[in-house]
């Protein structure tokens, strides 16, 4: 028995000298609840409008056609049935062992994109339509390979025309992923983001990250938002609301509590960026992920 607060860890059939394992199913609903595991998980899915997908925090109804990639080993997710109702959904899912690409291969020039995808991946990433197209036939080939050797080659082919292709979002945030940022090309952002993690309960002001970066405050403010694609402003929210999340789902402190715990300091305004940023209210968060959680 595990606590009603507590993601189902899903042992896959995995072995240590599989490469990767792959189901493509036909189905009528999705009924496997929340859950995660320590293997990497590429799933596309068809025919299915109205799905709706949760990766960490994360919610969004899908259209008929979806390719997600999650790389973080603790990162929950579940596909729901929500306000779908086709019988003819198609859900193809990869699974496969962080060891499969070690650091030594992806640490090559020829295949940095993947190795950043996989890095953006730990808080789950969604790909544009362009991007299923792309590789739509290539995960037909693979699953129809017999030939253990060449499923592999075009295993890599996909994970390869997908990393070039670039334009997925990042679902999660890394906050609520428990994540640390640490891939950032500028040793100064990173700087920034450290500094920002660990004091993200206090007022932290754009003159004081100035100064430690060692720039004007409007030289800075431009910098942060090139390295990041992020004011400064939404940055910090975004870090507090994933962890305001976070604390949503694994605690039962109240909502005044994890408001002023997460840096914010007007209850009101906690509730407005939460709803503006999550399409609900924190109860309201809290109660949907109370419902994709069973007892085993």
């Amino acid at each position: 028995m595990i606590p009603h607060d507590h993601i189902i860890h899903e042992i896959t059939p995995l072995s240590g000298k599989d490469c990767f394992y792959i189901v493509d199913r036909r189905k009528t609903e999705f009924t496997y609840p929340i859950h995660c595991h320590t293997e990497y998980e590429l799933n596309f899915i068809e025919h299915a409008p109205g799905v709706r997908r949760v990766v960490g925090d994360s919610a969004e109804v899908i259209g008929e056609y979806e390719l997600v990639l999650i790389t973080g080993k603790e990162l929950e997710h579940v596909w729901e049935q929500h306000e779908c109702t086709s019988s003819l959904i198609r859900e193809i899912t990869i699974q496969f062992s962080p060891d499969l690409l070690g650091n030594d291969l992806l640490k090559k020039n020829q295949f940095n994109s993947i190795w950043k995808m996989i890095e953006d991946a730990r808080c789950g990433i969604s790909f544009p339509l362009s991007a299923i197209m792309k590789v739509y036939h290539l995960l037909n080939r693979l699953v129809a390979e017999e030939q253990s050797f060449y499923a592999v080659l075009h295993f890599l082919t996909i994970l390869y025309e997908l990393s070039i292709e670039g334009n997925y979002k990042i679902l999660s945030s890394s906050s609520f992923a428990q994540i640390k940022e640490s891939h950032s090309e500028s040793r100064r952002i990173q700087r920034i983001q450290n500094f920002i993690n660990e004091r993200y309960q206090q007022d932290i002001r754009l003159a004081q990250l100035a100064e430690l970066a060692g720039m004007t405050p409007s030289a800075f403010s431009r910098f942060f938002r090139l390295r990041t694609g992020k004011t400064l402003s939404d940055y910090i929210t975004d870090i507090r609301i994933g962890y305001a999340s976070r604390m949503l789902v694994d605690t039962q402190r109240s909502i005044a509590e994890i408001c002023y715990e997460c840096g914010f300091n007007n209850l009101s305004n906690f509730n407005r960026i939460f709803k503006k940023k999550k399409n609900c209210s924190p109860k309201e968060f809290r109660d949907n992920y109370k419902k994709t959680k069973i007892i085993i």
